[in-house]
């Protein structure tokens, strides 16, 4: 099986559609798959339900979808560097399901592993649990939380071979392992691209049995996001 596609407008390719539930890799602009969040934006589908730490910045990053309205609901931990994020939730048009970063990360994880819901004391006595089914252990309050499974998974990894095999560099894994375990689908973006057997498999950070197909971008911009320099 051929996993990897020359560009990432292929790689989507009567994969997305709309109304699908799609994961992100990233934090911030750190480790986004740049190119296929763009390849998503030029696809025109909508309707969409987007996991993701954040949505990046007005502009770039899956603030390109937000702007054309192709996101219908937010799963996300963080809000801050969008306005256009900030000005649709508090408009009332933009569906936004706020979720502590450490519990979307275990709910991804968990998706991924085939485990439907956990318990967890972040969240109890706040907004984060009404609604939610409640329970003591060993005389502490817990809340449920489901799971997340996404249709659609799109992942930056640094390297990978040509069986999905992949490895992340430094601070941008963040996310993206779990984002990759929780899609059923996982679409990858890699800078760059080796034979099988060139990975030292006690180098992988993912292993290829999540990973369904590649696209090599070599030279992905990786802006950043806030710049902070001493004065002259």
């Amino acid at each position: 099986m051929n996993k990897v596609y020359p560009d990432a407008a292929s790689a989507l390719a009567g994969v997305v559609k709309d109304g699908q539930t799609i994961a992100v890799g990233g934090f911030g602009l750190c480790g986004i798959p740049e190119a296929l969040i763009k390849a998503l934006h030029d696809s025109g589908v909508s309707g969409l339900t987007a996991i993701s730490n954040n949505a990046g910045v007005d502009g770039f990053g899956l603030g390109q979808l937000l702007a054309t309205r192709q996101i219908k609901k937010m799963i996300a931990s963080y809000v801050g560097e969008n306005k256009e994020f900030a000005r649709q939730y508090l408009a009332g048009e933009l569906e936004l399901e706020f979720t502590p970063q450490g519990t979307l990360a275990e709910k991804l994880r968990a998706g991924g592993a085939g485990i439907p819901a956990f318990f967890t004391k972040t969240g109890v006595g706040t907004l984060v649990a009404e609604d939610k089914e409640l329970r003591e252990f060993d005389g502490e309050q817990y809340v449920m939380e489901r799971s997340l499974v996404a249709d659609v998974s799109l992942v930056k990894a640094y390297m990978a071979d040509r069986a999905g095999n992949l490895v992340y560099r430094k601070t941008a894994r963040n996310f993206n392992p779990n984002v990759a375990m929780a899609g059923k689908i996982t679409i990858v973006e890699v800078e760059h691209l080796v034979e099988i057997g060139e990975i030292d498999p006690d180098h992988v950070h993912t292993p290829s049995i999540f990973v369904h197909r590649i696209v090599l971008n070599a030279h992905p911009e990786k802006r950043i996001e806030q710049r902070t320099v001493r004065a002259n």
